[in-house]
């Protein structure tokens, strides 16, 4: 089992979403969140309204996956926040230890889903 952590851009949203649900994973939480990269936060356009300081507004998709559906992840990601622009965003990776649906008491790969 893996948690997937990304940071996009906020009108990539969307197209990520849409690529997700074609690759059957639609299990997303979606949270807006203010960040920087490397750019350190500079100025840019969006959306023809130019964004200044030092934090810009980016979108935070967390996933859990089971290890076969990781690799369909990423893509679906990685393909639906492609612009080739500098603020694209990150992926992580990172190991779950273990999941429990609350509702049911199911543990491991069956409560993720």
């Amino acid at each position: 089992m893996k948690y997937i952590v990304a940071i996009i851009q906020p009108d990539r949203l969307d197209d990520v979403l849409q690529k997700l649900t074609d690759q059957e994973i639609h299990l997303v939480t979606v949270s807006s969140v203010l960040g920087r990269g490397r750019q350190k936060g500079i100025a840019e356009v969006y959306r023809s309204h130019k964004e200044a300081g030092s934090l810009l507004k980016k979108i935070k998709l967390e996933i859990a996956v089971n290890d076969g559906f990781v690799d369909a992840a990423i893509t679906a990601i990685t393909t639906g926040a492609h612009t080739g622009k500098v603020g694209d965003g990150k992926i992580f990776v990172l190991d779950v230890e273990q999941c429990i649906r609350i509702r049911t008491g199911e543990t491991g790969g069956v409560a993720i889903g």
